[in-house]
């Protein structure tokens, strides 16, 4: 029996809003079906337990994806092997040669410096006086600025890679020949950063994969420039974008705020619930089944496609109690906002340490932070991978 499929993307509810069809097909039965954008049909999974066990079982193909007409939300179909699109073996070995860089022992190393980051923009703020942008004025720079000295970008070319990086992660609102450019001057920029490397060696983050090429974890120059360029982008604009969005997410609840004025301690634990409850991606990364694979009571067939919506996943009542609401006293919180599996995100550590002190800087220096706008006016990326605020205007 087939089943219909349901046109995506849908019409999302709001700013930070999840589309309802989302929770109707986490509540009904077995797996979603949507007609993707590009490439045909997909299966939707929306409960934890389902995205979860997609995300893990290596039955589940992102290799496969590459050079494939599958179903999507992008226009352009997968063609270069990175980090996003390989299977382990593969993947291991290329996820190894920066793994160590990401480890809890070696963020804490870099504490002070992000905390120094995080008291010079919020200085500057204070010292310009209200209203400020807190995307442009503090957010941005500050996630910028965070991967940019950890990899070893200089100053003068930081603001180049952030516009090539918008542009590359545009899903409909950029012509699909300027999202092309974008990403072939991301790569050109760091391959042009890793040829400087290889004439002065450096102990920063490009030095260290530049050396692992002559090493055991040998890279390819393809793989080298793909995983340094994935760094550069992700490593900047998700954090940016969480900040932004759960700073957003407790000014339009001002008692959340003001507890948090209250009891600072509370800011770590604050900040998964605020990584639960706020979405960050649109549906994308299918994954193709290898083989027959039953999820959720739906057989998936070989060749076929599932798609996962991890914000939808992070609201299942069946794994969180009261899953719409933002409960900083939550002692049980297994959200998935940085993925799970072989692919969890490289750089979940450091995103944890950047948004606690931010948040906490920001909790503390600008405890009568408020909107200098109506809720309803402030502006929110369209056509992008990732959603958040274009800008933010606060006052104080």
């Amino acid at each position: 029996m087939s089943i219909e499929a349901c046109p995506y993307p849908f019409a999302e509810a709001g700013q930070l809003e999840l589309a309802p069809e989302y929770g109707r097909f986490r509540r009904g039965e077995g797996l979603g079906r949507l007609q993707m954008p590009y490439g045909g049909a997909a299966w939707l999974a929306t409960r934890l337990a389902d995205v979860k066990f997609v995300l893990a079982d290596q039955r589940f193909s992102r290799a496969a994806a590459r050079d494939n007409d599958m179903p999507r939300t992008v226009p352009l179909i997968e063609r270069t092997p990175n980090l996003l699109t390989l299977d382990p073996p593969e993947h291991t070995r290329v996820r190894r040669v920066v793994a160590r860089t990401f480890t809890m022992r070696r963020i804490e190393l870099v504490r002070p410096r992000i905390q120094h980051m995080v008291d010079e923009l919020a200085g500057r703020m204070l010292a310009q006086g209200p209203p400020a942008d807190l995307v442009a004025d503090f957010a941005l720079p500050l996630a910028i600025t965070t991967i940019s000295e950890l990899l070893g970008v200089p100053a003068d070319q930081r603001a180049q890679f952030h516009e090539w990086s918008d542009k590359a992660s545009a899903i409909s609102d950029v012509p699909v020949e300027e999202i092309l450019a974008a990403r072939g001057n991301l790569e050109a920029f760091f391959a042009d950063l890793a040829a400087r490397r290889r004439v002065t060696p450096s102990d920063d983050l490009i030095g260290l994969i530049v050396s692992a090429q002559e090493a055991e974890d040998r890279l390819s120059d393809g793989e080298l420039v793909q995983l340094g360029t994935i760094l550069l982008a992700a490593g900047h604009e998700t954090t940016a974008n969480q900040l932004c969005g759960y700073v957003f997410t407790l000014l339009n609840r001002p008692r959340l705020w003001q507890r948090l004025c209250a009891e600072p301690e509370l800011v770590p634990k604050a900040v998964e619930e605020l990584a639960r409850i706020t979405p960050l991606g649109v549906v994308t990364f299918g994954r193709i089944a290898k083989e027959d694979v039953e999820v959720g009571g739906t057989l998936v067939r070989a060749g076929e496609t599932v798609v996962c919506q991890l914000a939808a996943a992070n609201r299942d009542e069946l794994a969180f109690a009261d899953a719409d609401e933002v409960d900083f006293d939550r002692e049980h919180n297994p959200h998935i906002s940085f993925g799970h599996g072989v692919h969890y995100c490289l750089g979940a550590p450091l995103a944890r340490l950047e948004l606690q002190l931010a948040l906490g800087t920001l909790l503390s220096r600008l405890p009568g932070l408020r909107l200098a706008v109506a809720a309803d006016e402030v502006p929110f990326k369209t056509g992008r991978l990732l959603r958040g605020p274009k800008s933010l205007p606060v006052t104080w």
